[in-house]
């Protein structure tokens, strides 16, 4: 891996064609993103992905190391607007926004956060005025891609849910279930499993007995994936669905093939990245992780910028206002400045790994 020092070498980008044409002179783009640290390598990702994006473009980048400590995102604030950027990108921490925003804000510098997925801080983004808008899920969005999955695939059909008893996945799987009763499917069974054991044979006869063939699991990969081992070795047929957790490291007993997970898929391998992913590659750089989401920020920053006929004062608003042609595909943001469409895709486990499984509309 290259280091951190060699990448923001390379930051100092301008471009050269492929864009967007900016009125004046070149776009000031900030990357606030970690550079040391147990998040530096997510740090990295972003500052890739976003001199990927400002290759061949009249854009400039500034990086801010963000260290994710608190009252350290006033000093960003007035770092970026000290060095005069038209825009922000990354804030990989929610404490790092409420510091900076402020000071953006009076600057008039817009601010897209990568990373922070905290409900109450665009509430107070909102509230505020502050020129905030999240190319992130929320805190909702998991719970909603799983009740409108399970309400259109498997509405008719005998669905349990489960959860290992930790409050998050408590809390995740009460509210998947009162969403789901509210819209008119009653769980067959609703049940808490200890999680971190060796076998879960009593669970799934469970399962058999109130005669479930569909279920949500609110666990880690771990324990989904002994279900599903416990389930094929006492002959139940059982189709399971886990969370974004499910995207979590390799555990002793592997996945069963077809596990169903809710989660973010790596961008890279998605048909609109085909030709970041090549560049990134012809780089030496993984299209993984914040690599596709930063280079796409900045492609949705240069395109806000020419709708704005290059003038900084109207970038938030037709960041706004517009839809946006991006790595990531289509972007566009709701009044609330929250993606308009719903990052989670339905993953299917095969062969070694989660591969999404697409729907006409996110081809």
């Amino acid at each position: 891996m290259r280091s951190i020092h060699a990448c923001l070498l390379g930051l100092a980008i301008t471009g050269l064609a492929a864009a967007p044409s900016l009125a004046a002179e070149s776009l000031k783009i900030g990357v606030v993103a970690p550079v040391s640290g147990d998040y530096a390598v997510l740090g990295e990702q972003a500052l890739d992905g976003a001199s990927l994006a400002a290759r061949n473009r009249d854009i400039a980048l500034t990086p801010v190391d963000e260290s994710c400590e608190d009252g350290s995102g006033a000093d960003i604030g007035r770092t970026l607007a000290d060095a005069g950027v038209d825009i922000a990108i990354g804030f990989f921490c929610s404490e790092t926004v409420r510091g900076a925003m402020p000071v953006l804000r009076d600057a008039g510098i817009p601010a897209i956060t990568l990373s922070a997925r905290s409900m109450p801080l665009m509430a107070t983004a909102l509230k505020e005025g502050w020129p905030l808008f999240r190319m992130a899920p929320n805190d909702q969005d998991e719970t909603d891609a799983i009740v409108d999955f399970i309400m259109g695939e498997w509405i008719d059909q005998p669905v349990a849910l489960l959860d290992d008893g930790t409050i998050y996945f408590r809390e995740m799987v009460n509210a998947v279930r009162n969403a789901l009763e509210e819209r008119g499917l009653q769980p067959v069974l609703v049940d808490t499993f200890r999680p971190a054991q060796e076998q879960q044979l009593s669970l799934v006869r469970r399962l058999a007995q109130a005669g479930a063939t569909h279920v949500f699991i609110g666990g880690t990969r771990g324990d989904v994936a002994i279900v599903a081992r416990d389930a094929i070795q006492q002959g139940v047929d059982l189709t399971l669905l886990g969370a974004e957790a499910l995207s979590a490291r390799e555990t002793d007993v592997p996945l069963e093939p077809g596990v169903l997970a809710i989660g973010i898929p790596e961008y890279g391998e998605l048909p609109p990245a085909a030709d970041l992913a090549d560049l990134a590659e012809s780089q030496g750089i993984i299209p993984e992780g914040y690599v596709v989401p930063a280079a796409s920020a900045v492609e949705l920053a240069a395109q806000a910028m020419a709708a704005a006929d290059g003038d900084p004062a109207r970038l938030a608003a037709m960041l706004a206002a517009g839809q946006f042609d991006t790595a990531l595909g289509p972007v566009s943001f709701t009044d609330r400045h929250e993606l308009q469409d719903n990052p989670y895709f339905l993953l299917r486990w095969q062969g070694n790994q989660f591969v999404p499984v697409f729907d006409s509309a996110r081809q």
